[in-house]
């Protein structure tokens, strides 16, 4: 049974950065494709990045690119979302996604449903 733990959100003022982490188990990690979502209170969840098994590829969110990176280290089964510039907008609980058949766009598909308990992402103005 896959599992996934997310750590590294906080609260940081606009402009600042932040570093999210997310554990797997249960699963052969380098096999699949890995992602990032994100969810605030009262709109629907959002695909932020998704990183496809090989590592080659990566994709964003507009609202995103080019202040977030997404990266991932097998060997540690981890996968990693370095985010900078934020923005009050980026406010969210953010959730991982380790067990993806593929990427499209932004978005980790999967068939599953599983989802760790987040971590919580807060930036003040």
């Amino acid at each position: 049974q896959v599992q996934v733990v997310e750590s590294g959100g906080g609260l940081v003022q606009a402009g600042g950065s932040l570093r999210l982490s997310c554990t797997a188990s249960g699963l052969v990690f380098e096999d699949y494709a890995v992602g990032w979502f994100r969810k605030a209170p009262g709109q629907e969840r959002e695909g932020v990045s998704c990183m496809r098994w090989s590592g080659g590829s990566t994709y964003y969110a507009d609202s995103v690119k080019g202040r977030f990176t997404i990266s991932r280290d097998n060997a540690k089964n981890a996968l990693y979302l370095q985010m900078n510039s934020l923005k009050p907008e980026d406010t969210a609980m953010y959730y991982c996604a380790a067990d993806c058949d593929y990427c499209s766009g932004s978005w980790c598909y999967r068939d599953g449903n599983y989802w760790g308990q987040g971590t919580q992402v807060t930036v003040s103005s």
